[in-house]
């Protein structure tokens, strides 16, 4: 018991509700101030320096809400408008020794003039990739994860946000040089909601555990996927083999994700299907599907009805126990059993899914600048080698003269042909920026900023 003179001290109840009132109206106060602060900083740290438009969790989760009233979708909205595949599906050395051929073999002369284009297009661009990569390096090494070299300062969480924002905008038009497609918001919503059939492990993806995240993928392919792992084909319910099934996949996906109070993740992988890309992101929980969770219950049920009958009965009859008691034990029993099955379930796929990322994981964070470079340097040299073969096979070319569009666009239908012809794949050729840019190595403006990679 209280004493009478003490409940003087305490609160009364509309002081108390004023002193709440109080609290949270200081608590939005700040929470306002945070943010403002917070948006002066991007304002101030991102001023000349374009950001890319990552997806944020409120749209992409709209998103994932439409497709999640959609009855079996089968590809994302408008896929066919947004995703045009512009990966010329050759190296540099099949494509020359194609072309050489093809269009430069009628004398050793043009054969000797063409492979001495293809030298001076390699030269031509090693010292501006290799400029590039190093600015590349320099820019992503305060945040790179894996240096091993002593750091010379501490970021804070919103300088290396702003840190994070510049790499990805310096390495957009390296990935549009490499001829990368940045997947849409509808993309990623599909593909966190649409599961395949023949996806035996399946994650679940927090959109509130993620500051931002973004995926590019080129080489798409409708196909059987290749089999990437030690544990061999996958089998059916009776231990039959499983005949895979033709599926669309890419064969290059990069991840750009940073989850909340961590660093920028960035990882590229092969073979992926468009179904499976939220099986790249970090911080994902393995969780069992719908199917394997109902099957699960009914042999548990049924064993354990199976074993009620021949078992209880006779405990029940021999050791005189309580049914009460016996209920409990076997229920307890049960829970058990399920929580070891169940979680041999998610052991067995978390295995899976370690073997999928492990072989299937190309590059990461500071080694995969130096590889997309790369591949943006050789994409650069195929167009400008393409471009190179079928402009001269026009009577009307003009020999230094800005870009006639009658011109590009016969350019763009015979490349697009050629390669339909000889890889049987559907091929969007860049012939505007591919043009320009042979215009640039036969003019000999190396420096002219329009010509950076990526510019159309």
């Amino acid at each position: 018991m209280v004493p009478w003179r003490n409940l003087k001290s305490f609160p009364r109840p509309d002081s108390w509700e004023r002193t709440q009132q109080r609290n949270r109206l200081a608590l939005a106060r700040d929470m306002a101030a945070g943010r403002r602060m917070l948006g002066v900083a991007w304002a101030t740290l991102g001023t000349g320096v374009p950001g890319p438009p990552c997806h944020g969790t409120a749209s992409l989760a709209s998103r994932m809400a439409v497709y999640r009233r959609m009855w079996k979708p089968v590809e994302p909205q408008g896929w066919a408008e947004q995703y045009r595949e512009r990966f010329i599906p050759f190296s540099k050395g099949q494509l020359v020794s194609t072309l050489l051929k093809e269009f430069h073999s009628s004398s050793d002369a043009e054969r000797a003039s063409f492979l001495a284009f293809v030298a001076r297009v390699d030269s031509s661009l090693l010292d501006r990739y290799h400029s590039l990569l190093g600015h590349l390096q320099a820019l992503y090494d305060p945040i790179n994860p894996d240096r091993d070299t002593l750091p010379e300062l501490t970021l804070s969480d919103t300088e290396r946000l702003a840190k994070e924002r510049q790499i990805l905008a310096e390495l957009e038009p390296v990935l549009d040089q490499a001829n990368f497609n940045s997947l849409s918001e509808d993309a990623l919503a599909y593909a966190l909601i649409v599961h395949h059939p023949q996806d035996d492990v399946q994650v679940s993806v927090n959109l509130d555990q993620y500051e931002y995240m973004r995926f590019w993928a080129l080489g798409q392919r409708v196909g059987v996927l290749p089999i990437k792992s030690t544990l061999g084909p996958r089998k059916g319910l009776f231990g039959t083999a499983r005949t895979p099934a033709e599926r669309h996949y890419f064969k290059r996906v990069l991840v750009a994700a940073r989850p909340r109070n961590a660093h920028l993740v960035l990882k590229c992988f092969k073979d992926i299907p468009l179904e499976a890309l939220e099986q790249l992101l970090p911080a994902v929980r393995i969780r069992t599907s719908i199917f394997y969770k109902t099957l699960l219950n009914v042999m548990l049920a049924v064993s354990g009805l199976v074993l009620f009958v021949n078992v209880g009965m006779v405990v029940l009859s021999d050791l005189k126990i309580g049914t009460s008691l016996l209920l409990l034990c076997f229920a307890a029993f049960m829970t058990f059993r399920a929580w070891k099955v169940f979680g041999q379930r998610r052991n067995i796929h978390s295995l899976e899914l370690a073997h999928m990322l492990y072989y299937r994981s190309t590059s990461n964070n500071s080694e995969l600048l130096g590889a997309l470079v790369l591949r943006a340097q050789e994409e650069h040299a195929k167009e400008l080698i393409l471009a190179h073969s079928f402009l001269r096979r026009q009577p009307a070319r003009p020999p230094h003269g800005p870009a006639d569009p009658e011109t590009v666009a016969g350019l763009q239908e015979h490349v697009q042909s050629w390669l339909r012809l000889h890889s049987g794949l559907e091929v969007s050729f860049c012939a505007d920026r591919a043009y320009r840019h042979l215009l640039s190595l036969e003019g000999g403006h190396r420096a002219d900023p329009t010509m950076a990679p990526g510019s159309h």
